[in-house]
């Protein structure tokens, strides 16, 4: 019975997300929360939390053995760019812009 969980809206680029969420596809979902909580990037944490979300609704649904769950899938897309505005000299700006990421993880038994 698979599980899943999504955060929308990340900020977060999805290119360094894609570097941590690349090291946890396919394995034991204890084995991926040991290897987030000891990853240094501040995508760990963010992914650390979508993982114990998909778990948690493993639970609500009943899943015989939250032990025997795996990471089944896992993807990081772009959202949408917040736009800013930096001053610079002689009274030109500077785009900068901000980018988000929607991360997704699904849950399987093995």
């Amino acid at each position: 019975m698979e599980a899943k969980a999504r955060l929308r809206y990340a900020r977060l680029s999805p290119r360094k997300a894609r570097w941590v969420v690349d090291m946890i596809r396919g394995k034991r979902v204890q084995d991926a929360l040991t290897t987030l909580k000891f990853s240094p990037q501040k995508a760990a944490g963010i992914v650390a939390g979508v993982v114990n979300s998909a778990i948690a609704n493993a639970e609500q649904k009943g899943v015989a053995d939250v032990d025997r769950l795996y990471i089944k899938s896992i993807f990081v897309d772009q959202g949408p760019a917040l736009k800013r505005f930096i001053p610079r000299a002689q009274g030109r700006a500077t785009r900068i812009r901000k980018p988000t990421s929607h991360i997704t993880v699904v849950l399987d038994e093995k």
